[in-house]
């Protein structure tokens, strides 16, 4: 899924002809849908459902109004807005504490680590006295049989291990790696996807045994019960290798709320005590009150629309690249606090280039375009998430824009499993444009340019169905070297991004803010867009 939704305000004049008015009033498209954006009494008599805690819940308790379900919580496979709860469940290797400084990593279940030279050698001093949560001590073996089943599953984030050609376990707290080429392997086992530590007694267990809600990490945190139409449960481990205090959280709700209406109305209550996704209009008012706290951080998000190219020739796709109204929407959407996207990378992200010559919005040569390609009257489907004001917002503007060079959008909101599904189906029959929202699997360019735009055997992320072999070779080097040269990989990465603009691959949108709500009275969360809307209960404490 690997999709992150933050709703925006109104924008502009166009939207206001449309019927658009504001976050809360999108009522037509929420209803193409089946969904509505406004809180009902059956929406807030399944919220108060889903809430109902374990018999046996005591202590601190914590409740995180999720936005998005958990399509999959094996942690090998898993690679969209699980994070949010498997970070709490287990443990990787390394993680990146501060999101500026992205080439250093702290250890978690490594104490300490070191390479050879040209980094394809890697060796692990594993934490002692862990356990799992069924009790069995975490070992380097136990390290090293965990990784190899995300390597033998090739599922989700696999690809960040696939420069691994062995892994060797000289002492039980000693874990050695080989690799077919250099990596900056301690970066990589910061990753929020696919390096996560699963218990032995459960390697063997498939995604359905995962997905039934059971987990068995090295995490402060072990499911308690799941229903992933309303609350999964998290209990505190009381063996965990941390230790325990008074006022550290030791009950989460993880609680389904899709309505950013219904997820405010429990924020200003005081009946969840977290969320993101909601209108930004709604953060000013949110921020004149004293239990609450806005949270505005550094974001590594950003939001594209991916061209279908199977079905749109180079002009088709050069016009709809032209006719996008980039000024108009960085300055109406997200309060103005957006910035135009400058390629595929977030200018947050190392390896960015904000100086690529992307195009601006010129309408007379769009329309040129589709005369010459003969495609006056065409009409081009718009695929995104249904629901999500901000991408309908942009559908509408864009749709003002396009009509006035002879082209009709399309909006086709769905469900995100719903057009996943029928984009990776049959790309001559999918979508024309699919919007998406991409965040680091671990803070490298890599990420962001080979889940998306890749070639692929069979469509998963690449749902533009694009594929360049100089593009995947620029690419695939500059990860290579990314280790030991990262002025030279920046600039494949850069040459990398010029290719997929000038075959207009996609239309690079924005990079988005990340704003967070949390009630006051907790303290110790510290937003990180490496791990994106990810809160680690374990570092919070409550004010008494």
């Amino acid at each position: 899924m690997k999709i992150r939704t933050y709703l925006c305000v109104a924008v502009a004049a166009v939207l206001l002809a449309a019927g658009c008015t504001s976050g809360t009033d999108d009522a037509d498209v929420a209803d193409t849908a089946g969904t509505t954006d406004t809180a009902t009494p059956t929406d807030e008599a399944a919220a108060t459902e889903a809430s109902a805690a374990p018999s046996d819940a005591s202590g601190v308790e914590f409740v995180y109004a999720n936005p998005y379900g958990f399509g999959d919580l094996d942690p090998s496979s898993a690679f969209s807005n699980e994070n949010t709860i498997l970070q709490n469940l287990y443990e990787t290797l390394t993680q990146l504490a501060d999101p500026e400084a992205s080439d250093e990593v702290s250890g978690v279940l490594a104490e300490s680590w070191s390479s050879n030279a040209d980094a394809t050698e890697w060796s692990f001093k594993i934490r002692e006295s862990v356990t799992f949560h069924d009790g069995t001590p975490l070992t380097a073996g136990a390290v090293r049989d965990s990784l190899q089943r995300t390597i033998d599953l090739g599922l989700g984030a696999a690809f960040i291990l696939s420069s691994v050609e062995s892994m060797e376990v000289p002492d039980d707290h000693t874990l050695t790696f080989k690799l077919a080429w250099p990596t900056p392997l301690d970066l990589v086992m910061s990753s929020q996807y696919s390096v996560y530590v699963v218990c032995p007694s459960a390697v063997g267990n498939d995604a359905a045994w995962f997905n039934e809600g059971n987990a068995c990490g090295t995490g402060p945190y072990t499911i308690d019960s799941h229903d992933p139409a309303g609350s999964t449960w998290l209990a505190r481990f009381d063996d965990y290798w941390g230790g325990w205090s008074e006022d550290q959280v030791e009950t989460v709700e993880m609680r389904l709320i899709e309505d950013p209406v219904l997820a405010e109305q429990l924020i200003r209550n005081g009946d969840a005590h977290f969320t993101y996704n909601l209108p930004f209009d709604v953060y000013t008012s949110l921020e004149q009150d004293s239990d609450i706290d806005v949270l505005r951080s550094l974001s590594m998000t950003n939001l594209f629309g991916m061209l279908n190219v199977r079905r749109l020739s180079p002009e088709i796709r050069e016009a709809l690249v032209l006719s996008f109204p980039y000024d108009d929407v960085t300055a109406s959407l997200y309060g103005g606090e957006a910035v135009r996207a400058r390629g595929m990378v977030p200018l947050t992200v190392w390896g960015s280039s904000p100086d690529l010559d992307i195009p601006a919005t010129d309408l007379d040569r769009a329309r040129q375009l589709i005369e010459t390609a003969g495609a006056d009257g065409l009409t081009v489907t718009y695929s995104f998430d249904a629901g999500t004001t901000e991408q309908q917002q942009i559908g509408e503007v864009w749709k003002a824009n396009l009509s006035t060079i002879g082209v009709n959008l399309e909006l086709e909101p769905l469900t995100w499993d719903a057009r996943w599904e029928k984009a990776k189906s049959d790309p001559d029959a999918a979508q024309d444009v699919f919007t998406m929202f991409w965040f680091p699997t671990y803070v490298t360019p890599y990420d962001f340019l080979f889940s998306t735009f890749h070639s692929e055997e069979a469509p998963f992320f690449n749902l533009g169905y694009y594929s360049n072999e100089t593009f995947d070779a620029l690419i695939d080097e500059a990860d290579a070297i990314s280790g030991t040269d990262r002025e030279a990989a920046s600039e494949l990465f850069r040459q990398a991004q010029e290719i997929l603009i000038d075959d207009h691959a996609a239309v690079f949108m924005l990079d988005v803010p990340s704003v967070e709500v949390l009630r006051a009275e907790f303290t110790g969360h510290i937003p990180n867009p490496a791990y994106n809307t990810v809160v680690r209960f374990y570092e919070l404490r409550a004010v008494r």
